[in-house]
């Protein structure tokens, strides 16, 4: 595979997932009566428990995201440069 394409595609995965991480925090955030009933229905997980699982699943994405996009897209873009 070209290197410019597989940048593009290490540009556009890093994108997305960087626009659905933000947007998964504000939304934990800014609206947790809703995320909690949700949540409680869905799973029937007490009130307590929902806000720690949230808190862990955006961590554990936070830190895939960044190994598996973040990180080979800069060094794509370092090795495009030199």
């Amino acid at each position: 595979m070209e290197l410019q394409k597989l940048t593009t595609f290490f540009m556009w995965c890093t994108i997305i997932n960087a626009v659905l991480l933000i947007f998964s925090t504000a939304m934990f955030m800014l609206m947790p009566n809703i995320a909690y009933s949700m949540h409680a229905t869905i799973f029937s997980i007490p009130k307590e428990s929902i806000g720690v699982a949230v808190y862990s699943l955006i961590g554990v994405y936070k830190i895939l995201f960044i190994v598996f996009n973040l990180v080979p897209y800069v060094a794509l873009l370092i090795i495009r440069n030199q």
